[in-house]
């Protein structure tokens, strides 16, 4: 008995485009697959909180801290300087200069590491000067607190396309 000619010609499974063509789906979904767990374990997610309950309970200070600043209606403003690599400004509570010590934290929107902290020594007049040299051009989350922590103002910044931040207390 003799096979059909039409099947004895036939090229083997992997000389022809379809079996290929079709494995290319799962082929790439595994490559991705792979990608993405190398990406999550290589960076971990920094924004979550192994202690979220104590992260709860601190909620309330906060916000106690930025009725502090309401009621003292403090306003504060700054401009970074590149070329010296300086933030300069004022902080002002009911329109009068502050001149006791503050500090300013810079909060790097995606990598904890470049997270900045500058201590802000105000003169009589209320201007300070800070260093913060090669400061990264991003959206910087900025708080404003008191030397004791007893206040706090806080906003966000991108000093590439906006070249003054103010912040005003406004806590209801």
């Amino acid at each position: 008995m003799q096979a059909h000619p039409a099947l004895q010609a036939s090229a083997p499974w992997y000389r022809h485009r379809w079996p290929w063509l079709l494995m290319i789906g799962p082929a790439l979904v595994l490559v991705g697959g792979v990608v993405m767990i190398w990406l999550a374990t290589m960076r971990p997610d920094a924004m979550v909180v192994g202690d979220y309950y104590k992260q709860g309970k601190a909620i309330n200070q906060e916000l106690r801290r930025d009725r502090e600043a309401t009621r003292r209606a403090l306003a504060f403003e700054t401009r970074y300087d590149p070329g010296q690599g300086k933030l300069r400004g004022r902080l002002l509570s009911h329109g009068k200069p502050v001149v006791a010590p503050f500090h300013i934290r810079l909060a790097h929107p995606t990598q904890p590491e470049r997270d900045r902290v500058l201590e802000a020594l105000p003169d009589a007049g209320g201007r300070f000067t800070a260093a913060a040299p090669g400061l990264e051009a991003t959206h910087w989350q900025v708080v404003v607190e008191g030397g004791a922590r007893d206040w706090r103002l806080a906003g966000s910044w991108d000093w590439s396309k906006e070249a003054t931040l103010e912040i005003e207390a406004d806590a209801p």
